[in-house]
């Protein structure tokens, strides 16, 4: 399991708790620092060609839970693990607890989620859990609506399950005030919306500002805004054999030459 707010995040603790609790075989592999908007990058930090990982165990695990601090985007250490590089190739890939949420299609830049799509690219299921607040006072609450899911995750079979990565957003509220679980389509952007301003000189000036719920109730971010738990399944990058797209033959050669053909 990663993180990409580090291998010190109380929410990396929590989850991993979580799943040792489930009966999981835990083996933590998280950034040796924050790698918030990595997204799937495999971006990493290498001594005479080998990538820094050193053995660090997260604030309150078990000291026998096998623990790694890696320099590296979590993408990238989801891609390590695929090849062996902290054990046998896992089972499945948890990621988070995230601070902050992960909704719409603002997903696309998350570490938390890029590293469960990394893993899905290797036929290994993902779950991505996120609380809505930066600085969360209930990460017990994401644990809780995490572990059904992770049996539910679990339960699946090949052929079903091998690529299936779920992303789980959930209200920094008492575990008893949030008003479910509910699959929710991505939202256009995310919690937040980004603007550009033009300034002199050629320099842009990047903005944020909250996005209407109003605007996309019944979306991740509108639903998790209302005091709902929401999960939603992402694809990792695959094939859309239903697409129309141009083909055509050889393409003319210079003046006066005979096409250049391709092999068959």
């Amino acid at each position: 399991m990663t993180n990409d707010d580090g291998i010190d995040s109380p929410g990396l603790t929590t989850l991993a708790a979580m799943a040792l609790e489930a009966g999981h075989d835990v083996v933590v592999a998280a950034p040796a620092r924050e790698s918030s908007g990595a997204s799937a990058s495999l971006l990493g930090a290498e001594q005479d060609g080998r990538l820094i990982v050193a053995p660090k165990s997260p604030p309150g695990l078990p000291d026998d839970v096998t623990s790694f601090a890696v320099r590296a985007a979590p993408g990238l250490i989801a891609f390590v693990a695929a090849y062996g590089g902290f054990g046998p190739k896992p089972d499945l890939i948890l990621s988070g607890v995230n601070r902050g949420a992960n909704t719409g299609h603002a997903v696309l830049h998350s570490g938390t989620v890029g590293a469960t799509l990394s893993g899905a690219t290797h036929d290994i299921p993902g779950l991505a859990v996120s609380i809505a607040y930066h600085e969360p006072r209930h990460w017990e609450t994401a644990a809780a609506f995490a572990r059904p899911v992770l049996d539910w995750l679990a339960e699946q079979h090949d052929g079903d399950r091998h690529a299936r990565v779920v992303n789980l957003n959930v209200p920094d509220l008492p575990a008893d005030q949030v008003r479910g679980l509910r699959k929710a389509p991505l939202a256009s952007f995310g919690a937040v919306q980004a603007r550009i301003h033009e300034l002199e000189h050629g320099h842009l000036q990047l903005t944020y500002s909250d996005v209407e719920i109003t605007r996309e109730p019944e979306t991740d971010a509108g639903l998790l805004a209302r005091g709902w738990a929401t999960l939603t399944q992402l694809r990792a990058p695959c094939f859309d054999a239903d697409a129309v797209l141009p083909e055509h033959g050889p393409l003319p050669g210079p003046t006066g030459a005979d096409p250049v053909s391709a092999p068959a």
